[in-house]
């Protein structure tokens, strides 16, 4: 991710979050920071742009010669994220 990027992430509430779990980081001039298992110091502050939810997933079930067959609809909730900055130690 950059800064400027959004993601989808699972429902967050609040306005700002701070992401302060970073495994990796990769800076422009190639030089790459790799934690044991998180880097220190890191830490990703993004904004918090809307909540919504996805595309409807169907879930059918059914057996054969038994008359049985059940159909259920499911909407997972998201939270889009822009990532405003991305600070290193």
């Amino acid at each position: 991710m950059r800064a400027g990027e959004a993601l989808r992430a699972g429902k967050i509430e609040g306005k700002e979050i701070t992401f302060s779990d970073v495994l990796l980081l990769a800076y422009r001039n190639q030089k790459v920071e790799i934690g044991n298992p998180k880097v220190k110091g890191a830490k990703v502050v993004g904004k918090i742009l809307r909540q919504g939810k996805g595309k409807k997933v169907i879930v059918f079930k059914y057996k054969a010669k038994k008359r049985y067959k059940v159909k259920k609809g499911h909407r997972q909730t998201f939270t889009e994220v822009e990532i405003l900055k991305i600070e290193s130690s």
